[in-house]
């Protein structure tokens, strides 16, 4: 909504009036003087009006370390979901409006994303900004050396009828590698090793983008992202 039309709307005032605190210097948006009425805001804008800040949502960013058996979901009949544990962790905290950034599978392990902010998990996860997802895969036959060529050259999924963007494959053993992808398809990363017939035992996320997981942070638990991590998306 446009700026000038939320103040009138909010505070129950005329266009006229709304002018002339813009014009006089009495409104301030994000802690900066702002006189341009048609400056698009949203629920987080922090809007000051002669010194008086209007009501706002605050933004939320959460990285979780999602333990397995978890469901990437906000509620569940039967199962615990990534939405429990952060009321767990922050039980005063309102997640009525929290989402997922990219799911993870029930059995996968590792990052995941939390928000309240829909433009921002929009950006993070749109196919078309192939933003890296990095996994640590553990398969229950040996890695063909193959794969990795196989792999970089991009792999051909009949269901959605697109070819992967090249993905980079680093072997660390015989049956485990760190994988690099750029979509986000149904179960991507097992059907790309599916391809050899080799089951995928144990599947972690580490990275999205310029985010990682700490090994630090415990199974369950969540942190709060920073400033420069939430920009970099």
């Amino acid at each position: 909504m446009r700026l000038d039309r939320y103040l009138s709307k909010t505070l129950r005032v005329s266009n006229k009036q709304v002018k002339l605190w813009l014009e006089s210097g009495q409104v301030a948006l994000d802690n900066s003087p702002c006189a341009q009425g048609e400056v698009v805001i949203n629920r987080f804008s922090r809007i000051r009006v002669d010194g008086r800040l209007l009501p706002h949502d605050t933004p939320l960013y959460l990285l979780m370390h999602k333990p397995a058996g978890v469901l990437s979901a906000t509620k569940d009949r039967q199962h615990t979901t990534a939405i429990d544990l952060v009321k767990a962790q922050y039980p005063q905290l309102d997640t009525s409006d929290v989402h997922l950034a990219g799911r993870l599978d029930r059995a996968t392990t590792g990052l995941l994303l939390l928000t309240n902010d829909g433009a921002w998990s929009k950006a993070l996860t749109r196919p078309e900004q192939k933003i890296p997802k990095t996994y640590l895969v553990t398969t229950e036959q040996p890695i063909p050396g193959e794969a990795r060529d196989r792999f970089a050259k991009g792999v051909w999924f009949e269901r959605e009828g697109v070819t992967t963007a090249p993905a980079q494959l680093q072997q660390l053993s015989s049956n485990q590698a760190r994988l690099t992808i750029y979509e986000g398809m149904h179960h991507q990363v097992k059907r790309m090793f599916a391809l050899y017939h080799n089951p995928v035992v144990a599947l972690h996320r580490e990275r999205m983008g310029n985010i990682a997981l700490e090994p630090q942070l415990a199974e369950g638990q969540c942190r709060p992202l920073s400033r420069q991590e939430i920009e970099g998306v």
